[in-house]
């Protein structure tokens, strides 16, 4: 009787403190009117903006392209997204964000009511894609930096690894279910209706963002050429960020040519085709919101280890496919890396959020963002030589080795080790750790 009373307490206790923790996770949805807003218009733009890229195939397919057009409509918003962003940047910092964010929804539903007129009249032609393209990528890169830099105002800092979890947990959602809603709307209303629907979240983000009111970021100076050299003044200062952002652009390239090209390779030929594919890609979105969750209700603190580990775990799925592992190997690897990976975007972007001031969030996340999109095109350019030249097993095994060699450098690095987001109140005495002030840690 006794043991079970007992092990009854210890039950009840762990119930209470699972409840707790929920209860935390959701605090800044509960502190911040603010924050509830911007939420949901991530939430309802998210609906819109991952149904796109599915209509946007098939529109390319309907009036008559082929597989180098859609490649160059879903790659041509690249273009202007990089070379923007840093003015991007610059501008959130300087102008209130919540209005950027206003304009850049308004411009890109604009932009996909056209593209929807187009397509409903069959009047659509592929530059007229490519240009809607260009203007939708040059509105993103207003919008991006604007959309980080913003949470810090809305919420209080010590809230920021639950604010940053809860929109991750809320887009890898829509993510994974707006495709196959797609599917079915451009089944039964065609493409344009797909696109249609985008223009029509686009503006009701819009103006659920209008009705934020977050103050303007005091700023020294307007002109916009020192706005751009504080920016990067700030970013090159924290030792810190320019190493994770280095090690992050250098991982990114093999992690690209091992799965989202080779890795469809693989499975065409060892796998038995697509259907294979799809379980190893729906378990890494299955990591991806389980790792949202891991960061609500088990909060972790050590920044850079967990960020190294985590792209340490990029090589589990590629060193698996090298090795002929059976599929529920490579779907449990997939998971793995996925529930890593977004543990390390939010605890990382959470702690970038609390280290650099208010006025400079926008600017400094420009350069980082920047800094890990360059590689992009080039993964995907070498690709296919890479295949060609030593086969898609060698060269699997090979970005594993590069992926795992580099993931850990960072450690080095006595910023990157000190690396800790702030407690709570009454974490600090459970865990036992001193968070590291923003002079200690950001400044080489």
């Amino acid at each position: 009787m006794v043991d079970d009373s007992l092990q009854g307490h210890v039950r009840a206790k762990k119930v209470n403190g699972l409840a707790e923790r929920i209860k935390d996770a959701i605090l800044p949805m509960r502190s911040s009117v603010a924050y509830r807003r911007f939420l949901a218009a991530r939430l309802v733009s998210q609906t819109g903006s991952s149904m796109a890229p599915v209509a946007l195939a098939f529109a390319v397919l309907q009036i008559g392209g082929g597989a180098g057009a859609l490649g160059s409509v879903l790659a041509v918003s690249m273009v202007p997204q990089m070379t923007l962003m840093l003015l991007g940047g610059a501008v959130a910092d300087r102008h209130p964000r919540g209005r950027i964010m206003v304009v850049a929804h308004l411009v890109s539903g604009a932009v996909q009511a056209v593209v929807a007129v187009l397509l409903f009249t069959r009047h659509a032609v592929l530059w007229q894609l490519l240009a809607a393209g260009v203007i939708s990528g040059a509105a993103g890169a207003f919008f991006g930096p604007a959309a980080q830099g913003i949470v810090r105002q809305l919420v209080d800092r010590e809230l920021l690894r639950e604010a940053n979890a809860l929109l991750r947990l809320t887009q890898n959602v829509v993510k994974i279910s707006a495709p196959a809603a797609a599917g079915v709307v451009i089944a039964s209303a065609g493409s344009e209706s797909a696109i249609a629907y985008d223009a029509v979240t686009f503006f009701a983000a819009a103006w659920m963002l209008s009705r934020l009111r977050v103050p303007l970021t005091p700023v020294k100076n307007t002109r916009l050429v020192q706005a751009l050299r504080e920016g990067w003044s700030d970013f090159w200062s924290r030792q810190w960020l320019w190493i994770m952002v280095a090690q992050g652009a250098a991982c990114i390239t093999p992690w690209l040519i091992g799965y989202q090209v080779l890795g469809p390779l693989y499975a065409r030929d060892h796998l038995g085709g697509p259907a294979a594919w799809g379980l190893i890609v729906a378990g890494f979105a299955a990591g991806l919101i389980t790792g949202s969750v891991v960061v609500l209700l088990l909060r972790p603190r050590r920044v850079g280890l967990v960020a190294c580990t985590a792209t340490a775990s990029m090589g589990l799925p590629l060193t698996a496919l090298a090795v002929h592992a059976p599929l529920p190997v490579l779907v449990a690897a997939t998971f793995v890396t996925g529930v890593g990976l977004d543990v390390s975007i939010n605890t990382f972007a959470s702690y970038q959020q609390s280290q650099v001031p208010v006025e400079m969030q926008a600017r400094t996340s420009s350069y980082s963002l920047l800094g890990q999109q360059l590689p992009i095109p080039l993964g995907y350019l070498l690709a296919g030589p890479l295949a060609a030249a030593v086969g898609v097993v060698p060269a699997l095994a090979g970005c594993a080795v590069v992926i795992v060699t580099l993931a850990f450098a960072p450690l080095f690095s006595r910023q990157v080790r000190a690396m800790r987001l702030p407690a709570r109140a009454g974490e600090e005495g459970r865990s036992g750790a001193v968070p590291v002030t923003a002079g200690a840690s950001s400044r080489s």
